[in-house]
């Protein structure tokens, strides 16, 4: 639970920056001058002006990105208490974790003249120029569950996604007794976050000369790609010793592994902490390692407000992860189901 603890220390400072502003120069929270940024957040404080829309655009349509709403929605009543303006939260998911459709989607946001637009990104290569367009027209643009993209100025919300995958590799070999074959499934392979778990994932499982990596298969984010994928991977290797997964797909490879009989005897390592993923532990997934989607909605639309109201705001806002196996399963079910 170190990284919860972390995560609380995360939120202490944000408030903090709630208060006064802050800045991002090598890494160090600086206060904003008294004349600049606390001027504005003390005028948006007041009530004096305008209610504030922003749009949370995730890759696709699944229940991952539903708690990431619910975050955002959670931040966006604190602020409309605290401030007296109604902040509203658009939410608008494309059908398909595909770049264009999220471009279009994106660009759709844009067209109601929001005020910020928080984007997980399906291939941000793909979607730079439309991000560009928009943050030009002086819309302010965050990113969550994704890495900042090298040379841009957005902020990212999110976790270490390598450290993720790499404490969900080593966990996986130790459950193997670090021999055997290895399936590791790619999410959507464009998509910064599922392609730097993959590759953490493969760099990782290097380290055990007796561990054989095949693929895995893509499930493209979707839940009942990945059981069909880890299906046929499950016929195809009746020796399959264990599994890996990129995404939030893990009750769909869990399915596939119970219906194959092999609970158990095929050790799965999964990736975050959604009650559908948590219900297969210990039993079908022996452990996970999680991000905190409700937290992301939360501090992407923090961050959002403070950008909109002439902040600086850090480049990066970790969220931290979790570790969830036998020993608090319990406890983090209470914990994801709010009991």
């Amino acid at each position: 639970m170190k990284r919860r603890i972390l995560g609380a220390i995360v939120g202490c400072c944000l408030a903090f920056t709630f208060l006064v502003g802050c800045s991002n120069t090598g890494g160090k929270v600086e206060t904003a001058s008294a004349n600049g940024e606390v001027g504005q957040a003390q005028s948006a404080q007041s009530g004096d002006s305008k209610d504030m829309t922003f749009v949370i655009v995730p890759k696709t349509v699944h229940a991952w990105f539903d708690q990431v709403n619910i975050g955002a929605k959670k931040q966006a009543d604190m602020l409309s208490a605290q401030t007296g303006r109604k902040i509203t939260i658009d939410y608008r998911a494309p059908e398909n974790a595909d770049v264009t459709e999220q471009n279009s989607t994106l660009e759709q946001a844009a067209a109601t003249h929001p005020d910020g637009i928080c984007l997980d990104p399906v291939d941000y290569e793909g979607s730079k120029a439309v991000i560009e367009e928009i943050e030009a027209r002086g819309i302010p643009v965050i990113l969550f569950d994704a890495p900042t993209p090298e040379g841009s100025n957005l902020t990212s919300v999110g976790n270490d996604f390598a450290e993720q995958a790499t404490i969900a590799a080593d966990k996986l070999a130790e459950l193997i007794g670090e021999k055997g074959k290895v399936a590791v499934m790619q999410g959507a392979p464009s998509a910064p976050n599922h392609a730097e778990r993959y590759k953490a994932h493969l760099e990782a499982l290097k380290k055990y000369p007796n561990i054989e990596v095949i693929d895995g298969g893509i499930d493209n984010d979707s839940i009942e790609t990945a059981k069909t994928q880890a299906a046929a991977v499950l016929a195809a290797n009746p020796d399959l010793a264990g599994f890996l997964n990129c995404d939030a797909g893990g009750s769909g490879i869990a399915a596939a592994i119970e219906e194959a009989g092999k609970s158990g005897t095929v050790k799965f390592v999964a990736m975050d902490n959604l009650i559908e993923i948590l219900d297969y532990v210990p039993n079908t997934i022996q452990a996970t390692s999680s991000t905190m989607p409700q937290m992301q909605g939360e501090y992407a639309v923090l961050m959002m407000w403070q950008k909109a109201n002439g902040m600086e705001i850090p480049k990066k806002i970790d969220t931290g992860i979790g570790y969830i196996d036998s020993s608090n399963i319990d406890e983090w079910k209470k914990i994801v189901s709010g009991k």
